[in-house]
């Protein structure tokens, strides 16, 4: 055989294998990650879980953010359809705004999971929902929050809330007024956040201490909420004559929880929840069982117990090693 003949045979045996692994790349799923703001590190969390496990499972990653607005949130579903993506795991921007998100994946067939956030109530049309244990979380937090109160002299709480048009605000709420109820404390003020930031939660932790003086305890819902309230009180002298528990959990408030600034933290899986999203819109996509509702529990860890090899483990599916220590 001539060298020119071998040349041709090897340079169609180069075209045949590129061609080959372009089909083999073509032939893997796509699964969007869509936040509703990627300036918020618990969605970052969640998109690091997403992505790792997309790896572990050889699915392409891409994510993208809405900028916490339903129409953007309803730009970026049609642009992922038109990408071709297979599957979607979306933080929605809140549930009053999925219905037309869940209309329109439907009519393209692409299974859809939930993470943080759940659809608005009367929503059937998605393959998971992976939340928080909200509601039993909100009982749990009530009665720790409500029994801190009461060791420092006092039965009045104050709460820093997620907005109240998600369902799982309204599932924390629900469950903290039950526990105060049957514990004797009296919630005498809800401040609702716009925009999750340490400083928003610093200016209405003042606005409750200004308000109600004699309040014991602050409620979280978000973490930040537990970080603007410590610094208040650092500011007014009170650390330790309030009470402070919340939702979530992030190196800044493993260290205030160290410190003992703040008693108590309730741990919300934001890396669990893209890890355990993903693996259940992979399983639609290839014919294995999935999970519709897979509210994961939020465990009290506090200074005493965040060394234990449980919680440490639970940790390291709140937050990722660059994060921070743990």
């Amino acid at each position: 055989m001539g060298a020119k003949l071998k040349n041709v045979f090897g340079a169609t045996a180069a075209a045949l294998l590129m061609l080959s692994c372009a089909a083999r790349a073509a032939d893997k799923y796509t699964v969007a990650y869509i936040a509703p703001s990627l300036d918020i590190s618990y969605w970052q969390w969640v998109a690091y879980g997403v992505k790792t496990e997309a790896a572990k499972l050889g699915i392409n990653y891409i994510e993208m953010t809405s900028e916490n607005s339903p129409s953007t949130q309803m730009n970026n579903i049609r642009t992922a359809v038109t990408r071709g993506v297979n599957a979607v795991v979306i933080g929605p921007v809140s549930s009053t705004s999925t219905p037309p998100v869940l209309r329109f994946l439907k009519e393209h067939q692409i299974p859809v999971a939930f993470t943080g956030i759940g659809p608005a109530p009367g929503e059937t049309d998605y393959t998971s929902s992976v939340t928080a244990n909200n509601y039993e979380t909100g009982v749990a937090e009530g009665k720790f929050i409500c029994d801190e109160a009461k060791k420092l002299g006092g039965n009045k709480i104050g709460m820093l809330s997620l907005p109240l048009d998600r369902e799982n605000a309204q599932k924390y709420l629900n469950g903290a007024k039950e526990a105060f109820s049957t514990e004797g404390c009296d919630l005498v003020q809800i401040l609702q956040t716009h925009g999750l930031t340490v400083n928003e939660a610093v200016a209405q932790a003042n606005d409750l201490l200004t308000a109600h003086p004699d309040i014991k305890g602050i409620y979280g819902m978000y973490d930040e909420a537990a970080t603007g309230a410590v610094k208040a009180l650092q500011t007014r002298g009170l650390i330790g004559k309030i009470a402070v528990a919340t939702a979530d959990g992030s190196p800044t408030t493993v260290k205030l929880l160290r410190d003992g600034a703040i008693q108590g933290l309730f741990l919300q899986e934001a890396v669990g929840q893209g890890i355990d999203a993903t693996e259940q819109v992979y399983n639609a996509l290839t014919g294995k069982k999935v999970t519709k509702d897979l509210p994961l529990p939020e465990p009290l860890v506090t200074k005493d117990t965040i060394d234990s090899p449980e919680m440490q483990a639970k940790l390291k599916r709140v937050y990722p090693p660059s994060a921070g220590a743990y």
